[in-house]
């Protein structure tokens, strides 16, 4: 157990104990904040893709920007020139006007999402990136809100082998910090079964220690 941890439950020992009403509405409270939170990151994830499909999905046009519109303007005059002189080059050469190469230019108010394909392999992979983003921030949301629901159940518990096992750090309850290859094969619900059991285990020898 950390010096923090110590201190942590030194301070809970020495204050009068809450009553269950309070630990249940402290606990209804952390519970009704958790699920803002991961709304807000739910959120969150839809803002992102929406902004994303609308960045896709934008077509500018050369005059909506001043720089753009001079760029243009500069462009046009300069390709006219050198058309010209192929005019005259090919005028030269005997080859008909209507038979005659030419060289002009263009305004393209589309990147690489101009091609279907392209569009769905970046929607794909926004989507993909979105999703692990949300995952990550409810994570941290779970993790944000063990502690103080930790610190609740503990200011209800009576025992010092009560106190001793639920001042254990997530990585000591599951015994190692990330789970063997061969467990990560096995599925969730089944490894939370096998892990809650393991806590049982645990926690039983501490009480009869």
């Amino acid at each position: 157990m950390s010096n923090g941890e110590e201190a942590a439950g030194a301070q809970v020992a020495d204050q009068p104990p809450m009553s269950k009403s309070e630990r249940e509405d402290l606990q209804r409270l952390i519970r009704q904040r958790e699920k803002v939170l991961k709304s807000a990151a739910k959120q969150r994830s839809a803002e992102l893709l929406a902004d994303f499909e609308n960045q896709m999905g934008s077509m500018y046009s050369f005059d909506q920007d001043e720089v753009w519109a001079n760029a243009t303007e500069v462009a046009e005059r300069e390709v006219a020139k050198a058309q010209d002189r192929i005019a005259a080059q090919c005028a030269k050469m005997g080859i008909p006007e209507r038979f005659a190469p030419s060289l002009d230019v263009h305004w393209y108010s589309r990147g690489e999402n101009a091609v279907k394909a392209r569009r769905v392999e970046l929607r794909k992979m926004a989507v993909t990136r979105i999703a692990a983003i949300e995952r990550k921030a409810i994570v941290e949301i779970e993790k944000g809100c063990l502690d103080p629901q930790t610190r609740i159940a503990v200011a209800g518990l009576t025992s010092d082998a009560a106190r001793q096992f639920a001042a254990l750090s997530v990585t000591e309850m599951a015994g190692e910090a990330e789970p063997p290859a061969a467990e990560q094969l096995v599925s969730a619900n089944t490894l939370r079964q096998r892990r809650f059991r393991q806590r049982q285990v645990t926690l039983r020898n501490a009480i009869e220690a």
